[in-house]
């Protein structure tokens, strides 16, 4: 174990990690914008403490613009603190610091100038409060629109 006691520069990450975590943040991020797109956000349930952490991440960040993120706010040396001491409290939630894309415009499709890199926690905050906030809305009514088009078609 003493090695990780060891600064952090001496360790190199292993591309093919990087690249896996990578397939699987994109994949999560597929599948949330096919349920999003698909079923009306307002219903849905991201995990089990859904309430717990709506309630918690809205007394921590009453004035939050969800719906669009502002990058370099959150990553702020400040932002970047009062985050940490949120993550903190959901640190035994299974998966919780897992790496996940989250769009910056919540009125927008995911896309390369549209996603950003953040914990799953922050993404489930997030996106549970676009959910109940109507956010994810427009998202839900654009493609409902189109499926209905579809269907005429």
């Amino acid at each position: 174990m003493d090695v990780l006691k060891r600064p952090a520069e001496e360790f190199e990450n292993d591309e093919m990690v990087e690249e896996l975590w990578a397939i699987k943040a994109f994949d999560h991020a597929e599948v949330f914008f096919n349920l999003i797109s698909s079923c009306n956000p307002r219903e849905i349930h991201l995990s089990p403490f859904d309430d717990q952490i709506y309630t918690t991440f809205r007394q921590d960040f009453p004035t939050m613009n969800i719906e669009h993120l502002n990058e370099s706010e959150m990553k702020s040396p400040s932002g970047k603190e009062q985050w940490r001491k949120f993550i903190e409290k959901f640190n035994k939630l299974e998966d919780f610091g897992y790496g996940s894309l989250i769009r910056v415009n919540a009125n927008e499709d995911f896309g390369p100038d549209n996603s950003m890199l953040v914990v799953r926690i922050q993404f489930l905050a997030i996106e549970i409060a676009r959910n109940r906030e109507g956010y994810n809305d427009k998202i839900y009514k654009k493609y409902a629109k189109a499926r209905a088009e579809e269907k005429q078609g």
